[in-house]
């Protein structure tokens, strides 16, 4: 009972006494400018500003220009006008999440979303655009962390506190992926963010691919596509404040954020409208410094605390992986998993190619004996590679080439091991145990028909 009495107590000490108003000055595109309390506000304040019929949409300050305070809304400016009323709140970019979360959906202002009733708040307060944590006083990565998904498990292991990006065109089957790491993962718990996510297809992820179990221990925050970029962009915030929260806990977090594209692409159209230059393909400079202090939140915890292990989808524009985002994103992670569309037509899920993806915990985390198993594997693969096309056509005569006939042996086995259903759940060692099943086929084959 203690413990609800100090967070009611701490919600009383939150609330603002007294109340700071001005009037909306311009109203610009997207941006609303505010006068009247100008030298009272800086970046990162919020107001709730009156339209004509009575609603109220919060806005919050993102740049100062020739003496005049200009903001971005949360939502519609529909029905702002010159002197629509501004009220000032006492924000802190802080939220107060609880335990009790877990289960729950919110919105990217971290309200609940899922008509389960109201949100229990928490005694501690966690800012949304926390620094992250000192590179001295973090733990080193821990042991593998068993993600449930016999490709990723085997050809791309993922340590405790590492940090992944999963790169892929439209449609080839991110959204399955990240939902069997949600289901399968040995994550204590797995936070969710879908940033600009279709609106149809943020309530098909939690009921049809995660459903109950996969909601156990979840939090998903959403923010979809028809929303504000401040919107989209907190989203993201959001996401990694709840993981740092049950990080401190103690716990083992799977961070999930489906897309860091679309984040930087509502960055980009907050940095444009503020005035900011556009530099490749339209970027502007704040995508490339928000990118690195959103994702290097993620990682090992401190002493005492669990870890956040960050798997982030990146959403390639043309299938072309060089592309800025791709390419920004790829140098600040700790390895790429690539999901390639040819694969994905071939109706192979997940569509991982592995000779493009990497794990940079790999081979410091394996045996000396696993090592052996991915990189003979790895080799089969490329080799198959390099010559698939004269196979496909018939240009390959069979016994010119020992090593190309043992890759062609193995291709369609190795192939088969990659493919994984949604409902299936692969351990860790059960992967690697397969996989030496594979490459030993063929000497018992050949044993066999020798002693016959």
């Amino acid at each position: 009972m203690s413990v609800e009495v100090d967070k009611f107590l701490g919600q009383l000490e939150r609330i603002n006494d007294h109340a700071i108003r001005g009037s909306v000055s311009a109203v610009k595109g997207l941006m609303v400018e505010v006068g009247g309390v100008n030298r009272l506000l800086s970046v990162g304040d919020r107001f709730v500003a009156e339209k004509r019929d009575g609603r109220e949409v919060l806005c919050e300050v993102v740049g100062m220009r020739d003496s005049v305070c200009v903001a971005m809304p949360f939502g519609s400016t529909d029905g702002l006008g010159l002197g629509s009323p501004v009220r000032l709140m006492e924000y802190s970019a802080t939220i107060f999440p609880d335990e009790s979360w877990l289960g729950r959906v919110l919105d990217a202002l971290g309200r609940e979303v899922d008509g389960k009733g109201r949100l229990l708040n928490g005694a501690k307060g966690y800012r949304l655009r926390n620094a992250p944590i000192s590179a001295h006083v973090r733990q080193r990565m821990g042991e593998k962390l068993d993600l449930g998904v016999r490709s990723l498990n085997t050809f791309t292991s993922c340590c405790r506190g590492q940090r992944m990006g999963i790169f892929a065109g439209s449609g080839v089957g991110k959204s399955m992926l990240l939902a069997m790491m949600s289901l399968y993962s040995e994550a204590d718990v797995i936070v969710i963010g879908l940033v600009g996510e279709r609106g149809r297809e943020a309530r098909e992820f939690i009921e049809d691919y995660l459903g109950e179990e996969g909601m156990r221990k979840a939090v998903v925050v959403v923010s979809t596509s028809d929303e504000p970029a401040m919107m989209r962009r907190e989203a993201a915030y959001l996401t990694l404040s709840l993981a740092e929260y049950f990080r401190d806990q103690g716990k083992e977090v799977l961070c999930l954020i489906d897309s860091v594209t679309r984040f930087a692409m509502a960055q980009r159209e907050i940095g444009l409208s503020v005035g900011e230059p556009p530099t490749s393909k339209g970027y502007t400079p704040t995508v490339f410094v928000e990118l690195p202090r959103l994702l290097e939140r993620a990682g090992p915890g401190a002493e005492g605390t669990g870890n956040i292990t960050g798997l982030f989808t990146v959403l390639v524009e043309g299938d072309d992986f060089n592309e800025p985002i791709s390419d920004a994103v790829r140098g600040i992670l700790d390895g790429h998993i690539v999901l390639d569309r040819a694969i994905a037509h071939r109706n192979r899920y997940p569509a991982v190619n592995v000779l493009q993806s990497i794990s940079r915990s790999m081979p410091d985390c394996n045996t000396e004996g696993e090592n052996n198993l991915v990189n003979r594997a790895r080799e089969l693969l490329a080799t198959y590679e390099d010559m698939g096309e004269l196979v496909r056509i018939g240009a390959y005569r069979k016994g010119s080439d020992p090593k190309v006939d043992e890759a062609i042996y193995f291709y369609e086995k190795l192939e088969e091991f990659q493919n994984q259903r949604l409902d299936e759940k692969v351990q860790l060692a059960r992967g690697y145990e397969e996989l030496r099943t594979i490459l030993e086929s063929r000497e018992d084959e050949e044993s066999v028909s020798g002693g016959a």
